[in-house]
């Protein structure tokens, strides 16, 4: 079962039925989304989770006990079929659904409860939401602009910010910020859902932290090795053109070390010598020795 699945499941078992504005308020969130069909006077809504269609009746059936629905399985997917309810918070104009916003946020405003089963059903109308392990990304399918902006309002009153984007049947308001996604699972009471992103966001963190310190530590050692390599280099372009011998002892002798330890850092290259020095004593002078090397080179080529 995808993460998605698993989220609608748990919400689909909350138990608030007996909360008749409750349940007519997370009704509207479904009705709210793109998954919503009108065809004549019914309404048609899919879902490939039977907890979540059995959810849409239990909701219908709340509203109006006279209201015969009809569940069937189409491919994978379980279709309800219902008689249109009308509703003072909503209109249905041109086969789409609005939602009365100035009805709707103030009624929100002034009860949480509400304003969470509200957005629990846009969720479970419309909603996904990847597989934190993977990357993350919440979004949910709005049928218009208007009930896009009135949901990314009511989330706004508790600090949750999503994005929106026009999509060809509808409005997304979507997130990629864990945080976001942690609080809006969180507002919608999917409690168990909460934790399992938690535990996956904070092993992804740290296996994030532990590749970062090693990519660090591997592009430092590789800086590292660049630059001993081209110690060397310069150290035995001088010996072989006869130009070693000429170079002060104290070259002379961080030269040597650097031939016999070509792997150690300069820190400890220092602390070899007779008279050890720190590692910006050590690296002025392989830097000299690289200096003089190129000199030699650019001499040698101008004479050709």
């Amino acid at each position: 079962m995808s993460f998605s699945s698993e989220v609608k499941q748990e919400l689909s078992k909350i138990s608030n039925l007996a909360n008749k504005e409750m349940v007519k308020y997370e009704f509207l969130g479904y009705l709210a989304t793109n998954h919503i069909i009108i065809e004549k006077n019914r309404l048609k809504f899919s879902t490939e989770s039977e907890y979540n269609i059995n959810r849409f009746g239990k909701l219908i059936s709340n509203l109006d006990a006279s209201s015969n629905y009809e569940i069937e399985l189409n491919g994978k997917n379980f279709c309800i079929t219902s008689p249109k309810l009308q509703l003072p918070e909503m209109q249905y104009q041109e086969n789409t659904i609005w939602l009365n916003a100035h009805l709707l946020e103030n009624k929100t405003k002034k009860e949480e409860l509400l304003a969470k089963a509200f957005v629990r059903g846009c969720f479970l109308g419309s909603g996904s939401i990847n597989n934190p392990q993977n990357t993350y990304h919440l979004e949910i399918l709005l049928s218009n602009k208007e009930n896009a902006n009135i949901v990314g309002e009511i989330l706004a009153q508790y600090e949750i910010y999503f994005k929106m984007l026009e999509k060809k049947n509808g409005y997304a308001l979507y997130t990629k910020e864990g945080d976001e996604i942690s609080k809006f699972l969180a507002l919608v009471q999917a409690n168990k859902a909460v934790l399992k992103f938690e535990e996956i966001r904070v092993y992804r963190n740290i296996r994030n932290n532990v590749n970062r310190k090693v990519n660090c530590e591997t592009a430092n050692l590789n800086k590292t090795i660049n630059a001993a390599v081209k110690q060397i280099e310069a150290i035995k372009y001088l010996q072989t053109i006869e130009k070693f011998e000429s170079l002060s002892k104290p070259l002379k002798q961080i030269a040597i070390l650097r031939l016999e330890h070509p792997d150690i850092a300069l820190q400890e290259l220092g602390k070899l010598l007779p008279n050890p020095i720190g590692k910006s004593g050590v690296n002025h002078r392989l830097q000299a020795i690289c200096k003089i090397a190129e000199e030699q080179k650019a001499s040698l080529e101008s004479k050709k």
